[in-house]
């Protein structure tokens, strides 16, 4: 079953051709994230990552080259978005994060898959296709999707400490599954950085981040308490008094009042 979707995925017009392009020009490509993990979870799939093996300048000459329109905003992280019809392909170079505090990072380009592997957030977010329909999996992610799973890769406190946006999108990705497995000692990490985090990220970022969660089929789980499901999580109380505390109205208006129907 799961060949036949990786299959399916594969002769999709754009992603026929994108490979091609890029493959032609000898530039060695993975798909990765969230097209891959929605893949493996039988859901609709939107934007499409790729990484590859090249240094973006490769990349753009490439693009360039075939005639692609494209995007170089996120150039300096390594990142360029080809558009394809109406498909976009953000494509990024292998890399290592390295002195990330918060959200800023340096990078280090590297050729090593496990390394590039290494700087993402969940097991299930790890996982690379390769265009033949072979799948990477350097950290059990398949495996984690079968079990519910979320788990984070490394150590959870560090990892929150270089992006605190990670907390936001462990809650997210907890909507993926009906019966979710919520590690504890995860969550008091969590908890513990949670006010800190609304103190560091913008409102607008936490906002993009919680509207995300209902695109889920289980949303609820983003927002309960594990151990009440009538009773709401509690980053969800401290977004809110964040919120209040700068009168950001569009949080309020048009993002929590969505999680206040839900309960």
């Amino acid at each position: 079953m799961i060949q036949q979707l990786i299959n399916h995925f594969l002769k999709r017009k754009e992603v026929k051709e994108i490979i091609t392009i890029l493959e032609k020009a000898s530039l060695e490509l993975r798909f990765v994230g969230g097209c891959v993990r929605n893949l493996l979870m039988q859901r609709k799939i939107t934007d499409i990552d790729l990484a590859i093996k090249a240094h973006p300048d490769e990349i753009i000459a490439t693009l360039e080259k075939n005639k692609i329109l494209y995007d170089d905003f996120a150039k300096k992280y390594g990142s360029v978005i080809a558009h394809l019809n109406k498909q976009k392909f953000e494509i990024t170079s292998l890399r290592e994060d390295i002195n990330q505090q918060g959200r800023h990072t340096n990078i280090r380009y590297t050729k090593n898959w496990k390394i590039d592997s290494q700087r993402r957030d969940f097991t299930i977010n790890s996982i690379y296709l390769s265009s033949d329909g072979t799948l990477h999996d350097y950290y059990n992610g398949q495996e984690h999707i079968a079990d519910q799973k979320l788990q984070f890769i490394g150590d959870v406190e560090q990892r929150v400490q270089e992006d605190y946006l990670r907390i936001f999108r462990y809650y997210r990705f907890l909507g993926c599954f009906k019966n979710p497995k919520i590690n504890k000692e995860d969550e008091i990490v969590l908890h513990n950085y949670c006010k800190r985090a609304l103190q560091h990220l913008s409102n607008e970022l936490v906002r993009k981040e919680i509207l995300k969660m209902f695109d889920n089929p289980f949303p609820i789980h983003s927002f309960c308490n594990n151990n009440n499901k009538l009773e709401k999580n509690f980053w969800v109380m401290a977004t809110k008094e964040n919120f209040i505390l700068h009168n950001y109205k569009p949080g309020l208006t048009k993002c929590l009042n969505k999680i206040e129907a839900l309960f």
